[in-house]
């Protein structure tokens, strides 16, 4: 039994745990949305234009060269030689593909057009570049 004389208490409330589990919560959406970007190919510096856009086919193969000129054909190391070959395999039965060429800005132009050139042997498949808008 209380006494009339006695102080009331103030209530408390203790944000700490809750603001630990505010940052908790935080940092689980910021790790889930960095996993949500897809990547169609290795890391390089693009190029920029003011022109550029998005593309819209279905089947798309992706073509790295990077700055030191080392060639992955969809995150696969490759060579020049080879791609057009490469490339048809991947197609498969599809008539129509866009190869899109990630090259990074400071690979020499003979390298990217060697690479073209093997893209262009193949029946069906587009050429597109890759930059940065």
């Amino acid at each position: 039994m209380r006494l009339p004389d006695e102080p009331d208490i103030p209530a408390q409330i203790n944000i700490v745990p809750m603001i630990d589990v505010i940052f908790a919560i935080l940092t689980f959406f910021i790790m889930s949305t960095l996993f949500l970007t897809r990547q169609e190919g290795l890391p390089v510096n693009l190029p920029k234009a003011s022109t550029s856009q998005q593309s819209q086919v279905a089947t798309k193969i992706t073509v790295t060269v990077d700055a030191e000129g080392q060639v992955s054909l969809n995150k696969n190391p490759t060579t020049v030689d080879v791609i057009a070959e490469q490339v048809r395999r991947l197609m498969g039965t599809n008539s129509e593909a866009v190869v899109i060429i990630n090259a990074d800005e400071a690979v020499g132009h003979g390298k990217v057009v060697a690479v073209m050139d093997q893209v262009r042997q193949v029946e069906g498949a587009k050429l597109a570049i890759a930059t940065q808008k």
